[in-house]
């Protein structure tokens, strides 16, 4: 077995891994926002998930892309995602387990250009899907079909973790299979900084997840949450998800995370062209040149990089920090959720009230939270109120920092307007998972299938 690439730097320490995290710092004029947002593609006419290989299938979908200039990127035989197009480097299209479309959207400077983003992918999934019969859906769950129903996606990494995940949690197929989130990819100009961004947005993950929430049904009916997309994750794979309650210890800084994520098992390695399963082994011992099957070998960067891919926490930290708490939505909310968190973490005055509005919850509060939020979402309680309470504060902190960045756009806008469809979600409490079930329970008369309707693309 080839042991590594040459051209590939090896890793020698744990103080190497947290040095490369570090090199993630960068200064406020380099900051840049990165939106991913994932949807259900299904076929309009039998309202089915899409096949990976058949004419009107995923495969087909990205297919028709390539026009745009976009480049295919295979494994093996299989076409499994699509890099960016010249005109906008830094982008790519990949596929989830289940066929979920994803957009990864590239660095960019400012909430109008993703908003450009966003519109410019949906129109040529439009011009690409109308003729295929083929629409996508904006909801944080797959509403009907079944696990069973559910296509795989031929990708190496997912067959291994389909094979582990029942073996550490009741759900990881769920979420494999059946989830869709939007996220936000956001920089930090240090580590003390990075500290400060991870703890605001760790504890105020749970009311992101309460405004977003938009994933009241599966297998056809009302799974009796909020966010089921979010419920899911409670019963995955604890040692790869949750709150990450040392991050607001003392002592928190890059090392201290690298230290966590080489406690958290691995899924597999990827060498000589493909994923070999070592799920369940310790990148502690590949550090050390002790991996079973690897004996000898020692890590590249870009294995580090794959095993941070496979952790699963509220907040993730690269050499960036993600925002994994929402459920994917209709369209107004892919680019209110950059907005949200953009406007609470780079402006300075910003951070600092989000920071003072959340340093004196204990972990306790923090986890009952996160686990409160899934199935009442903004009527959750908090400390004599609720965290419709708490979006409130939040959302108007994120304005005032939107406000204070000023961006504007052609029109003489500024960033705060991403925000407005909020507004009514956290001043009524009324989240889209409840306008849905108000729906299903009223003019829909329980039946399921219009919901392909009300939230498609």
């Amino acid at each position: 077995m080839d042991k590594v690439d040459s051209k590939e730097p090896v890793v020698e320490s744990r103080d190497e891994l947290a040095g490369w995290m570090e090199q993630g710092c960068k200064p406020p004029s380099a900051w840049r926002i990165g939106t991913e947002h994932e949807k259900f593609g299904f076929l309009t006419d039998t309202l089915s998930p899409l096949p990976y290989g058949t004419e009107r299938g995923v495969r087909a979908v990205m297919e028709g892309l390539l026009d745009y200039g976009w480049k295919p990127v295979f494994e093996g035989e299989n076409l499994i995602a699509l890099d960016a197009p010249q005109c906008c480097p830094g982008s790519t299209i990949t596929l989830e387990p289940g066929g979920q479309f994803e957009l990864s959207g590239a660095p960019l400077e400012n909430l109008h250009q993703t908003c450009e983003e966003v519109h410019a992918h949906f129109g040529q999934l439009e011009d690409d899907c109308k003729k295929l019969g083929i629409a996508f859906l904006g909801l944080g769950f797959s509403p009907k079909w079944t696990r069973e129903q559910t296509p795989i996606m031929p990708k190496g990494r997912y067959q291994i973790m389909k094979a582990y995940m029942p073996k550490v949690g009741n759900h990881g197929l769920d979420m494999m299979f059946r989830s869709a989130t939007v996220q936000v990819n956001l920089d930090f100009a240090s580590e003390a900084d990075m500290v400060k961004k991870l703890r605001v947005s760790l504890a105020l993950q749970p009311v992101a997840t309460a405004i977003f929430a938009n994933s009241p049904f599966a297998d056809g009916k009302p799974n009796g949450y909020l966010s089921y997309r979010s419920q899911i994750w409670l019963d995955t794979d604890a040692e790869r998800t949750g709150m990450l309650p040392f991050a607001f210890e003392t002592g928190m800084g890059f090392e201290r995370y690298v230290d966590y994520v080489l406690e958290v098992p691995m899924y597999f390695v990827y060498r000589d062209g493909r994923y070999h399963d070592v799920s369940g082994l310790s990148f502690k011992d590949f550090l050390a040149g002790k991996l079973p099957g690897f004996e000898g070998a020692r890590p590249t960067f870009k294995n580090w990089e794959d095993h941070l891919t496979t952790l699963f926490p509220e907040v993730r930290l690269k050499r960036y920090m993600e925002m994994r708490g929402a459920d994917g939505g209709p369209w107004r909310n892919i680019c209110a959720l950059p907005a949200f968190w953009t406007g609470l973490l780079y402006d300075a005055s910003g951070l600092d009230a989000a920071y003072d509005m959340i340093r004196d919850w204990s972990a306790i509060e923090r986890e009952e939270l996160r686990r409160g939020v899934p199935k009442t979402a903004l009527k959750t309680p908090f400390r004599g109120g609720t965290v419709q309470d708490l979006a409130k504060q939040a959302l108007e902190i994120s304005r005032s920092g939107l406000k204070a960045r000023r961006c504007i756009d052609q029109k003489g806008a500024d960033e705060t307007h991403f925000l407005n469809n909020l507004d009514g979600i956290v001043q009524t409490g009324q989240t889209p998972a409840d306008v849905l079930l108000a729906k299903y329970h009223g003019e829909w008369n329980g039946d399921i299938d219009r919901v392909f309707e009300d939230r498609a693309y």
